[in-house]
């Protein structure tokens, strides 16, 4: 069966990866079972400069899922690219890496140093609602399009454009996001949420808000997917829940061309090969050799 998926002008051999922040550099990472098999990986965002990250307490379990305010801790770019990139590369899998920024001359200048990285695609960030910024870049179309638009002038790799369900109407933003020249979309990152401790009458979080995971999204997610391929024609790389192969072909059938696996990577290290070897046994029993058959295939 044809399981290999298309964004821009890079192939990857299976419509599974790992969504941002999920996945770490170890070489342990190494040893899982069947890592080749994944189409991509993508690690933790990366901005220009070094980032600490929000204060502790970063994490805290929800029922079906977490909320998490991590606040993109990494080192920069120029380490990431000198320290972490090549033990990633020696994993056998493309690479997407994802950016994230404060400003349109910063998204410039972290495409440009990724550009002859031997990276497979990058990912913009626009959504991480963990920062203190007074508005995402995501919720604002006419934002969305400008940066894309600089992002693609100074890189010759495709770029997908990470959108936020924390708007009115994510097609609106889909939509500026392919018109502006984006060879793919990642959706949804998480949505805005917060866990008060009823006791000392405060916000867990040391941000006091997060972004919450897992699959009490994943409903959403699947509804926005769909209403966005209605409207787009470019590939979406759907993430939301994904705990099982059922998850993810939920995803594939509603019109996304690959799907990434997020919050089930805290349990499970195995669960994006599982994932993707569900979704091989579904094609298989019913008689579907490519994948592209399964795409955007919801009845009704």
């Amino acid at each position: 069966m044809n399981i290999t998926i298309k964004i821009g002008k890079q192939s990857f051999r299976s419509p599974v990866t790992v969504a941002s922040g999920t996945w770490a550099y170890e070489k342990k990472f190494q040893c899982l079972r069947s890592l080749k098999q994944l189409g991509a990986i993508v690690p933790k965002t990366v901005t220009l400069k070094a980032q600490e990250g929000n204060p502790p307490q970063r994490i805290v379990e929800t029922p079906a899922g977490m909320v998490n305010a991590i606040g993109i801790e990494n080192p920069g770019v120029d380490v990431f690219i000198k320290n972490k990139l090549p033990e990633l590369k020696t994993l056998g899998v493309p690479v997407i890496v994802s950016v994230s920024a404060q400003s349109e001359e910063d998204f410039i200048a972290l495409a440009k140093k990724l550009d002859k990285a031997g990276i497979a695609a990058i990912e913009l960030n626009l959504s991480c609602p963990n920062l203190k910024h007074k508005i995402l870049v995501a919720q604002d179309p006419f934002l969305t399009k400008k940066i894309i638009k600089s992002v693609k002038k100074a890189t010759s790799l495709p770029v997908i454009a990470k959108l936020s369900p924390n708007v009115t109407d994510i097609t609106v933003v889909a939509k500026a996001a392919e018109d502006a020249g984006a060879d793919g979309l990642a959706m949804i990152n998480t949505l805005s949420a917060m866990v008060i401790d009823v006791q000392t009458r405060k916000p867990i979080l040391g941000n006091v808000t997060g972004g919450l995971s897992g699959p009490a999204i994943r409903p959403v997610a699947v509804n926005m997917v769909y209403r966005t391929a209605q409207v787009v024609k470019i590939p979406i790389i759907a993430m939301g829940g994904i705990m099982t192969a059922n998850d993810a072909l939920e995803f594939l059938i509603a019109g996304a061309s690959m799907v990434a696996v997020g919050t089930a990577n805290f349990i499970d290290l195995n669960t994006p090969q599982e994932v993707l070897a569900g979704i091989k046994e579904y094609m298989k029993k019913n008689k579907i050799e490519n994948i592209k058959a399964l795409i955007g295939s919801v009845q009704g």
